[in-house]
Formats: structure tokens, sequence, C-alpha cells
């Protein structure tokens, strides 16, 4: 899609403030593909007013509207899924099967099942001589990241516009093409004007301007740890609502009597998928010390078939990161035993895929997000020991659990430390909560308990 050269505020493209701009890099090929305004203060502001002027009405509008407008949105994306696969795989670098997929059909579930939410879900409910009711939150300033560029931004407006809550945009500055793609989406869709507003910008700028306006009542964020938590200091300074879903360090447990093959093969694929960046994706693998061996002849076996087919890491910045925890965690002592720091490619922002052995768990590459195509595989004992070792950092976000008996793999899930666990491979479920234990975040998106989270309660008592 061509880049738009304003911000979509109150119904219509407008003009941005200023005239500082952002390239946006295909990072397969390391080209510019078109260029966004970069957003001030004032376009923020904007933006903001208009989506205060419009939440009355919106608020005021029945959840069967809402839903009519969610389930022509849904209807928009699908038609335009081919464009907005070629779009994240123009500025993501995703493989486009995987952006069809993925990026553009995870998106599209998750706006109809808040269209059926939206008619379905009940804003009322009588508690004792109470009746309470369930009231949009207000104005919701979403800042969304890279990694999963329109699902992200889905998961947040659609629950909030289906909550009755209008919005302000912010997305990753990486990504904003697929952004602006959704704007003409909503307008498409019917979306009453001011009722979700975009501003393309840097974090620094229009992020922070986002989250310190007195005008949002609510800041919805999805980004790394260190941010989450200067958005949360930000919002606690104001007593403002906060969702906040950050990193992840997740733990793949194969217990003795999994199907070691079978746990090891989906295993390094979910770390590899988007190439390794997902913040759920479970980077520690931890084996039985009896099948360690075998576990990483086949972990390595199966990442060495990947090499032409993950796509790059976003952008140089990335690259180096990811390539530096590489040569960190041969400097630790880990055994390297795929892939490794060399760049697999002349062009391009691409990382080799990788895979760890020996790997203790005080080492950085066992306790830090890496985000990136890199898999640790780590002993345990006994059961205790892996659990010890799966619940043994500052994240909580996902997990998986295989074993020969689903009851087995099941108790051992309900001790981790985690917001969501795959059992024996688990397919993903857009209806249920996902969100984090510790550092990993405060709050849930999506289904229910997503929509919940841009509601505020009030009770009548009678």
């Amino acid at each position: 899609m061509k880049a738009h050269d304003g911000m979509y505020i109150d119904g219509a493209w407008r003009p941005a403030d200023g005239r500082d701009t952002i390239e946006v890099v295909n990072p397969a090929d390391e080209q510019v593909i078109g260029q966004v305004p970069a957003g001030t203060a004032l376009d923020v502001d904007s933006a903001v007013r208009a989506a205060r002027a419009a939440l009355p009405g919106w608020a005021a509008t029945p959840p069967a509207e809402r839903a009519a407008r969610l389930a022509a949105l849904r209807d928009v994306l699908v038609a335009r899924k081919d464009e907005i696969a070629g779009t994240v795989t123009a500025e993501l670098g995703s493989p486009l099967k995987f952006s069809q997929a993925v990026h553009a059909g995870a998106p599209i579930a998750v706006a109809g099942s808040y269209a059926e939410l939206a008619a379905t879900h009940s804003f009322e409910e009588k508690v004792g001589n109470s009746v309470v009711h369930h009231e949009p939150v207000g104005v919701v300033g979403a800042i969304t990241p890279w990694n999963y560029p329109l699902h992200q931004i889905v998961a947040k407006v659609a629950p909030a516009l289906a909550a009755g809550c209008t919005v302000v945009l912010k997305p990753a500055e990486d990504t904003p093409l697929t952004a602006q793609l959704f704007a003409e989406a909503v307008h498409e869709a019917g979306v009453p004007a001011g009722v979700f507003n975009l501003v393309t910008g840097l974090g620094p700028v229009a992020g922070q301007a986002l989250a310190e306006h007195p005008g949002v009542d609510l800041v919805s964020f999805t980004g790394s740890t260190a941010v989450g938590r200067r958005i949360g200091a930000i919002a606690g300074a104001a007593v403002k609502k906060v969702a906040l879903e950050l990193g992840g360090k997740s733990a793949n447990v194969i217990l003795p009597s999994a199907d070691l093959a079978k746990a090891v093969n989906v295993g390094v694929a979910n770390v590899m998928s988007n190439s390794g960046q997902t913040c759920s994706a479970w980077t520690r693998m931890l084996v039985h010390r009896d099948q360690y061996d075998e576990a990483v002849g086949l972990a390595a076996e199966a990442a060495a078939k990947y090499g032409d087919r993950i796509g790059p890491v976003v952008n140089a910045k990335q690259r180096e990161r990811v390539r530096g925890y590489i040569e960190k965690g041969v400097a630790e002592g880990a055994r390297l035993v795929a892939g490794g720091p060399e760049a697999p490619r002349e062009q391009g922002y691409f990382v080799s895929p990788t895979v760890f052995a020996d790997v203790r768990e005080d080492m950085t590459i066992a306790q830090e997000e890496i985000f990136g195509p890199v898999l640790s595989l780590l002993r345990y004992e006994d059961e205790d020991d892996a659990l010890r070792i799966a619940n043994g950092t500052v994240y909580g976000l996902a997990g998986a659990v295989w074993a020969g008996d689903e009851a087995e793999a099941v108790a051992f899930a309900r001790r981790m430390d985690t917001g969501q666990v795959d059992i024996n491979g688990g397919r993903f479920n857009p209806l249920a909560p996902f969100g984090g234990y510790k550092q990993s975040g405060v709050g849930r998106e999506l289904g229910a308990h997503g929509l919940a989270e841009y509601l505020q309660t009030k009770s009548l008592q009678f």
C-alpha cells in the first residue's frame, strides 16, 4: 500500500503537526519502502480531543450497533487479507505464507470474536439488591509493537470499541504501514468519526505524549518490560488504569513420558516462528537428564531445517542485539549445536536459527528475553527440579508441558507461575485470556477477559 503523509484523526487524514518523517525499511533487503509522519505531542493532543468528543455518542451506541461495526471491520479485513499479508511481509520481513496465515488470519479471527462478544455480552448484572453496570472506561491510548503489527492492534482496538471506548493508536515505528491500512479498514467499515484515531511516531515522543495525556483514561501497551515500567510509572502518577503485556522467557517442559521427538520438533518450530520475535515463545527447553543428549541432537537437526525458512529480524539494531546474546551465550560456556552469531546472508537483517546446549539456569541466555531465533536446552533431575527451573525467571507469560498422560501434564502446568500453558501442543485459542504473571505484565487480552479490561463497574443499590 502507499503510505499516507498525515494522521487519521476524527474520521479523516489530516496533515501532521511537524515535518519530520520516519522511513519504513524492508528488513529482508534493507530498502526504504515508504515514509510516514513522525507525530508530535500536538498531533496526539488533536487525536485525544477527537476521541473525547466522540466518546459520549459511541458509549451510548447500543451494543448491537457496535457489534455491527466490528463485524463490518472483520469483513473489510477479510476482503483485504492479501494486501494485509503483503504489507506485513514488506515492512516486517515475514515470509508471505506466514503473513497470510498468522499476521492476517489471526486478527480476522479476533475481530470476529469481538463482533460476537459485543452482541452477546451482558453489560449489567443483578447482585443481591444491586444492579451492576459495566461501562466503558473512556478514552484508550493503545501503543502496539512491531512483531505482530495487526494482531496487536486488533487485540486492543476491537475490545475497546466493543466496550464503548474510543481509541488513539500509536503503532510501532517499524511497522506503521499496517496501522495505516487498519485505519483505512476502520473508515471503510463505517466506524463513526473520532471513535478511532491514528498517530504515527516515535515512542519517546508520540508514545510518551499519549501515555501522559490527561484526556486518556487507560493506556494499553505491548512491548518490553523496561518500557512497561515507564508507562506504569506515568500512569501511576495520574492514577490511570493500565494494561501491560510485556516480556517472556517461557519454559517448554518435556516430561520423561512424553513423545520426545514430537515435543522437541514442535518446540523448535515454536521458537523459530516469526524469526523468534514472539514474546510467548518457548525459548527454554527443559529435558530430563536421561533424555537430554537425544533431545539436543533432535533440536539441532530440527533447527537446521529452518535456515532458509525464516525471515529476518525487524531491523539492524535488533539483529545486533540477538547476535550479542548469542556471543554472550558462547562466552558464558553454553555449547552451540546449531547456528551462531555469524550473519547467514550479506543483505538483510537475518540471524541464523541457533540452538544452545549445556545451558545453566543462571546464564544470561536462560534469564533474559532475546527476541530472536535462539533456543536454550536445560537439564533437570526430576519434576521438582524442572518446576524450580521453569519458575526461575522474572517472567511468567506462557509455557508448555508435554507428557504421555494428559493429566500428568495438567498437574505440572497448574504449578507453573505463568499466564498460559499449552498442553501437548495445544492450539492457539483467540477466546482464551492471554497475559502474564510477575514482570510479564498486568491484565489480559483476548476474549471476554480482554473485553473486561476496557470496562469499569458502577453499582446501583435498590
